[in-house]
C-alpha cells in the first residue's frame, strides 16, 4: 500500500503476519499458562498499540515490539499474581486456609482455593459474599474498591464524596476487627 505522498508503507496484516510468533515466544519464554488465550490477545493488542506508536528514527520495530510485548506480558503476570495474593490474604484474615486447599471462613463454611477454573469463579465470588456479609456497608466499600478493584483511595474519596482520612478509617477499621 501506499501512502498520500505514494511512499510504500507496511500494513498492520502483514506486521501481524512477520510478528505474531513473537507473542508466542513470550507466551513460552515466561513460561504462561494461558488457556483462554487472554497473555495471546493482550499481545496483539500491545502489537497494535506499538504498530500505530512506532517511531522508525527511534529504533527497530523488532525491539520495540520484543520490548513492548515482554513487559506488558509481565505486567498482566503482575496483575494476576497480585489478585491472586490478595485473595489469599483477606482469606486468612477472614477465617484460614486449610492443608487440603480449603478456605474456612469465620462461620466455618468451606470454600475451594483452587480446582477447576469455573470453581475457583465460583468461589471466588462465594467467598467474598461471606466477606461482604460480615462487613458494614463502607467497610464493603473499602474492600471492594480499595482491595479488589485496587483503586488508589484517592479516587475511593472522590466517588463517595469523603476524606482521606474517612476512607482509611473503613478499613483500619476492619483490620482491627479481623486481627
Amino acid at each position: 500500500m501506499r501512502d498520500g505522498n505514494g511512499e510504500r508503507y507496511i500494513t498492520f496484516e502483514e506486521i501481524f503476519n512477520q510478528n505474531e510468533r513473537r507473542i508466542y515466544y513470550y507466551i513460552h519464554r515466561l513460561n504462561i499458562q494461558d488457556p483462554h488465550q487472554e497473555f495471546y490477545q493482550e499481545g496483539l493488542v500491545v502489537m497494535w498499540n506499538a504498530y500505530e506508536k512506532y517511531r522508525p528514527e527511534k529504533g527497530s520495530m523488532a525491539t520495540y515490539f520484543n520490548y513492548i510485548i515482554r513487559n506488558r506480558m509481565i505486567d498482566l503476570m503482575r496483575k494476576e499474581n497480585n489478585e491472586l495474593y490478595k485473595l489469599s490474604h483477606y482469606a486468612n484474615k477472614i477465617g484460614r486456609i486449610s492443608m487440603t486447599g480449603m478456605i474456612i471462613t469465620a462461620a466455618g463454611r468451606r470454600h475451594s482455593v483452587a480446582k477447576n477454573e469455573v470453581d475457583v469463579v465460583e468461589d471466588h465470588a462465594t467467598f467474598w459474599r461471606e466477606v461482604r456479609d460480615q462487613l458494614s456497608e463502607n467497610q464493603w466499600k473499602w474492600v471492594q474498591h480499595h482491595i479488589i478493584e485496587d483503586k488508589p483511595l484517592r479516587e475511593l474519596t472522590e466517588q463517595e464524596g469523603v476524606t482521606v482520612e474517612a476512607v482509611k478509617s473503613w478499613g483500619e477499621r476492619r483490620e482491627k476487627e479481623i486481627a
